[in-house]
């Protein structure tokens, strides 16, 4: 049989920066000696988003250089390759957060191998099956590869599911799919009498058959799925096309281009971003959106890009990824993909919507078919009043603080939505539970439609929606755990800096921290509804005759066009203008650390609405995740504040 003949060294992602620095030149340690592992290593670390600018064999010299420990960044910039390694070892969520392939490419390229860690995130491991790096947590593996025994494959892929083994014995997804994906067809519709969930429900109608693959919804199990919609933006399409070239040739066959959508969302603004100026990025910016434009040019698909006549003079892009598919696109029902781990936004429409890696996006270009891993189905029951002042934001905020979610429950899960408070919730706000599904390490967050989902798409897309019987979950599906919040006793929360699960109420925090910055946008918080919560405080404090605090930065950036015409219409900015926000075009921004908001300084601080505060995911500061209405209430105030408390403290 194979073997992996791992002779390179085994580098420790230690919490400890010394025990880092120490292997890096050249002591090799036990696990013992490595002490404590890092845990929640997250792909904005692995690959940081100046990295995101190559996507060749120049990835190899990067690899974990935003990987923090303690207060330290350790790995400089080919130290990994120089250093011989070829097995990395971690804790516990290894590679959460963005759904970026850089992450393992980069990995691979420098030598890496094996990755050995205490658990996984979904994405991240998919992904590293695609590239043909094996992923184990097995720490057994550990004193026998410093014997230098030589380690079957076999051994390795022994508890993955038949088609990740299988993917990983041909070297990666594309070779696979060369050799085995022939031939493909919709699977049947399995008629089940036992009860179902939704999410099964709209996979079952998905699914589709290969040669090592069965139309099968037994959770666990490796399967490919037919998407309604696919959709890809410029951080990917250039990896994407060379890798599509260079395995089947120029020019491919798409299958069904009209359902593929291309998106230049992230970087319209990085002439305005600090890092990459800093890190003399333009010329790599320029170099993705002309790859970007290239495929779109050459294959047709459907695009969404920048405004008309900026082309990055002055910034911002028709809208973002995510906000775009759920406002023009998704429908109850249907199975959407994208590369970013922020596509479950469509969720709270009623379909299935979930982030895969550049190499799966490839295949499925080709082929058709998406791969997945079927998951379980983890129920969220929000139940209760929600009180005044609380948002969306606050409620995810409190889920993420759930002793269960923190221990892994949701990872890899789809979450269902539900419970008495859900009809409280617009559209706009449910977008904001499905989206984090990201955060709560799930596969998805889905919503059953409704009254209120038919109301969506007419007022936003002119639909006349039918809601079809089956568009619901069954009573006595099965369900992984259910998890209760108590909306009524829900206040609103912030996420200190580090982690979104760090959530806190705000109202027990003694001491205020002191503001720099103020950023109300992204996909999570840049829609029309957030726009109104801005508004409201923001209005309300002009009235005061209030202003942003001295010393702090407010900006407000819209997550798609049609939110700034709608802000435009409803007489907004008049208010943002009078209290000193200043307000910026759609595009990604400050949340992926491309445009104004991102730190500069380590020293700074940040609060933001957008959805993860990972170290270095916005600028070197420090970020606090809050609310819509806490943002525009914490700038006004120059400290961490909810609205309730800025009117108490500045009515007159």
């Amino acid at each position: 049989m194979t073997t992996l003949n791992l002779t390179g060294r085994i580098l420790f992602l230690s919490a400890d920066p010394d025990k880092v620095t120490a292997q890096l030149e050249g002591n090799d340690l036990s696990l013992t000696q490595a002490g404590p592992l890092r845990d929640d290593v997250s792909t904005d670390e692995i690959t940081p988003i100046p990295v995101l600018a190559y996507y060749d064999e120049r990835l190899g010299r990067y690899p974990y250089v935003g990987f923090k420990a303690g207060a330290h960044l350790p790995i400089g910039k080919d130290a990994v390759k120089n250093g011989g390694f070829s097995v990395t070892v971690a804790g516990k969520r290894f590679g959460k957060g963005s759904s970026r392939e850089h992450s393992p490419v980069a990995e691979r390229t420098a030598g890496i191998r094996l990755v050995i860690a205490e658990s996984f995130e979904r994405i991240y491991r998919q992904n590293a099956d695609n590239v043909g790096l094996f992923t184990s947590t097995d720490f057994g593996l550990i004193e026998r590869l410093q014997r230098g025994d030589p380690i079957d494959i076999e051994e390795i892929i022994a508890s993955r599911d038949k088609l990740a083994a299988a993917i990983l014995r041909h070297g990666g997804l594309l070779r696979y799919g060369q050799k085995r994906m022939r031939a493909i067809s919709v699977g049947a519709v399995q008629r089940n009498v036992a009860p179902r969930t939704l999410a099964e429900k709209i996979l079952e109608r998905h699914l589709v058959k290969t040669d090592d693959v069965d139309a099968d919804l037994q959770p666990g199990v490796g399967a490919f799925v037919r998407a309604n919609w696919r959709f890809i933006h410029e951080y990917y399409t250039g990896m994407c096309t060379h890798m599509l070239h260079a395995t089947f040739g120029k020019p491919v066959t798409l299958h069904e281009p009209q359902s593929i959508i291309a998106f230049e969302d992230h970087l319209s603004y990085s002439h305005r971003s600090p890092v990459h100026i800093a890190h003399g990025l333009m010329n790599d910016v320029r170099n993705l959106s002309d790859a970007h434009r290239a495929f779109v040019a050459d294959y047709g698909v459907r695009s969404h890009g920048y405004l008309d006549g900026i082309e990055g003079r002055e910034g911002g892009s028709q809208g973002i990824s995510h906000a775009m598919m759920a406002e023009r696109y998704a429908l109850p029902g249907d199975v959407v993909v994208g590369t970013d781990s922020h596509t479950p936004h469509s969720g709270a429409l009623g379909c299935v919507a979930f982030g895969v890696g550049t190499t799966d996006m490839a295949n499925s270009m080709v082929t058709g078919a998406v791969r997945m891993t079927v998951p379980e189905t983890l129920r969220i029951d929000l139940d209760g009043e929600i009180p005044p002042g609380v948002t969306a934001k606050d409620l995810i905020l409190t889920l993420l603080a759930e002793p269960k979610i923190k221990a892994g429950a949701g990872v890899g899960k789809v979450f269902e939505f539900s419970g008495t408070a859900i009809s409280q919730l617009s559209t706009d706000e449910r977008t904001t539970l499905t989206n984090m599904t990201a955060e709560l390490g799930g596969f998805t967050g889905i919503v059953a439609p409704d009254k209120e989902t038919v109301r969506y798409l007419k007022e936003r897309r002119g639909i006349e929606f039918q809601i079809e019987p089956w568009m619901c979950s069954d009573v006595g599906a099965q369900y992984a755990d259910t998890i209760r919040i108590d909306c009524t006793t829900v206040t609103p929360m912030v996420a200190a800096p580090g982690d979104p699960g760090n959530g806190l109420a705000l109202g027990t925090l003694k001491e205020r921290v002191k503001l720099d910055i103020a950023y109300g946008g992204s996909c999570t918080a840049g829609k029309r509804e957030d726009f109104d919560h801005y508004h409201e405080v923001l209005a309300w404090a002009a009235k005061q005759g209030l202003r942003v605090s001295p010393g702090v930065k407010l900006y407000l950036q819209f997550g798609t066009a049609d939110v700034r015409d709608y802000c435009i219409s409803k007489g907004y900015l008049a208010a943002f203008e009078q209290v000193g926000a200043e307000l910026l075009q759609p595009a990604c921004g400050a949340c992926a650390n491309c445009g104004p908001g991102s730190s500069t300084d380590a020293g700074q601080v940040t609060i933001s609405a957008i959805n993860r505060n990972f170290p270095g995911r916005s600028g070197p500061g420090q970020v606090w995740l809050a609310s819509p209405p806490t943002v525009a209430a914490s700038a006004i105030a120059g400290e961490l504040l909810s609205y309730a408390e800025l009117r108490e403290r500045f009515s007159r």
